[in-house]
């Protein structure tokens, strides 16, 4: 394969990595202001992790390298919020599994933890997880919003691998 249809298989690639990230979020802001399922904290992380992973997706199709050592940095850098999302929603889905009398008892909201507490502190409380983060609002073909998401986060870290690591 030339060095051109190269940057262009990758620069598809990610297009369509970052398409995919785009309607993930389209979606997740669908059930939140039309079926009124309000995001808990891990929610919003996962956001924040599909947000982050499409944006790279997007400069990495706008700047497309030709050489192998710049897909692979474009790859790497489409990795880390893939890992993030996966670790985030594995996370979220193991509080939705345990037992009623195990799950964490609720925090408060996030924006009150925003304005009363450090950043660090507010990143490390919310990926503890709390109740409302165990609470299951929808499913689709027997997954909950979270399982989605982790099955999402791998899917587009297989994407990002093989369109960044896949011999030319």
């Amino acid at each position: 394969m030339t060095s051109k249809t190269a940057t262009a298989s990758f620069r598809l690639r990610f297009l369509l990595g970052f398409l995919a990230c785009a309607g993930l979020i389209g979606f997740a802001l669908y059930t939140q202001h039309y079926l009124y399922l309000n995001p808990c904290p891990l929610c919003i992380f996962q956001r924040i992790a599909f947000g982050v992973l499409g944006l790279v997706f997007l400069l990495g199709a706008l700047f497309a390298p030709r050489g192998q050592g710049g897909r692979i940095a474009w790859g790497i850098a489409a990795l880390i919020p893939a890992l993030a999302g996966i670790g985030i929603a594995g996370r979220h889905v193991w509080l939705t599994t345990l037992p009623p009398d195990q799950v964490p008892s609720c925090g408060p909201p996030l924006d009150f933890m925003m304005e009363a507490s450090p950043l660090a502190d507010v990143v490390k409380q919310v990926l503890t997880g709390s109740g409302e983060c165990a609470k299951v609002d929808w499913t689709f073909l027997g997954m909950s919003m979270p399982a989605w998401s982790l099955a999402w986060f791998v899917l587009l870290a297989l994407w990002a691998a093989v369109a960044a690591f896949r011999r030319r």
